[in-house]
């Protein structure tokens, strides 16, 4: 028995890294998966049919697979996934929202195109996938569902270089609060992850600054380590958690922050310039006095 037996699992950008190892983790605990992947490069050109042999390595080890190439930055795309997995498998239970692209440049550099494509793919792209998704789970009283969404660090604390890469990873936090709330009335939980793993899209990050990557780096930080988090919180055992952001990379998880106010002013006039001169300060104080503290409660504990 498996912990998601008879479950339907859609997964975008599961033809490689991190969307693949995901598929094959949630397919070992009996779910029945449909693999999406458009099967480009990086940066979102050109297309291919890895999704196939994902299926074919699911099939391999007994499990139950679909393929789908669509595109998640198009409504249409992300209506077929939901398709996909009715002509298939009679329902979804599941929707992993992983695929992504990299267009990295700075502000001075990027034009509209870079930002575009970047968007579409990520913030659009969860968009795109999660609302035929969260109006299936409506329209047929459908309850546990679980949607797992894909943020970044890039978006979360900043990356220099990754404008629209962060500001899609910040929104799509944003956007699982949101839906947070919205599905819970069904029971189904949404959550955040922010991965940290070598893969295709990180790997030259690292061999752009002159740094190689050895065989032992991909073993301890390679995305198999993601996976059995978002397997796990697919499964009956994370039913009372949502609107989370967890964090997990090379054997870490762990729980961020979510935004909150920490120390505030209030009075019954305008403020002056005068006073938030010294204000403002002690507002800056008590934010440095949190980010310490959250440094220290947030170091990992071996065990």
């Amino acid at each position: 028995m498996g912990r998601l037996d008879d479950k339907v699992a859609v997964i975008t950008g599961a033809g490689r890294g991190i969307g693949r190892d995901i598929a094959l983790a949630m397919a070992a605990e009996g779910a029945r998966i449909v693999v999406n992947d458009l099967g480009g490069n990086t940066d979102g050109t050109g297309s291919g049919m890895i999704a196939d042999g994902v299926v074919d390595e699911i099939r391999a080890m007994g499990g139950e697979a679909a393929s789908n190439t669509s595109s998640v930055s198009e409504v249409s795309g992300g209506e077929s996934l939901l398709q996909t997995a009715l002509d298939n498998f009679g329902g979804m239970d599941i929707l992993v929202n992983n695929a992504g692209i990299l267009r990295d440049k700075s502000i001075f550099n990027m034009d509209e195109a870079d930002w575009d494509a970047v968007i579409a793919v990520h913030l659009k792209g969860h968009y795109c996938c999660s609302r035929p998704f969260a109006q299936y789970i409506r329209e047929n009283n459908r309850t546990g569902c679980r949607m797992i969404n894909f943020s970044s660090v890039s978006g979360l604390f900043g990356n220099f270089g990754q404008a629209n890469y962060g500001a899609a990873k910040a929104g799509i936090a944003g956007f699982s609060r949101v839906l947070a709330l919205e599905l819970a009335k069904y029971g189904c939980t949404v959550n955040t992850i922010s991965p940290g793993a070598l893969t295709r899209m990180t790997i030259p990050l690292r061999e752009a600054r002159g740094e190689e990557v050895s065989t032992t780096e991909l073993d301890t930080g390679g995305p198999q380590h993601v996976a059995p988090v978002v397997t796990w919180l697919a499964s009956e055992e994370a039913a009372s958690i949502s609107g989370q952001i967890i964090h997990c990379a090379s054997g870490l998880v762990g729980i961020m922050q979510q935004p909150a106010i920490i120390k505030s002013f209030q009075k019954s006039e305008l403020w002056t310039l005068d006073e938030l001169d010294k204000r403002m300060p002690e507002l800056i104080e008590a934010k440095q006095a949190n980010d310490e503290a959250a440094r220290g409660s947030g170091a990992a504990s071996s065990v």
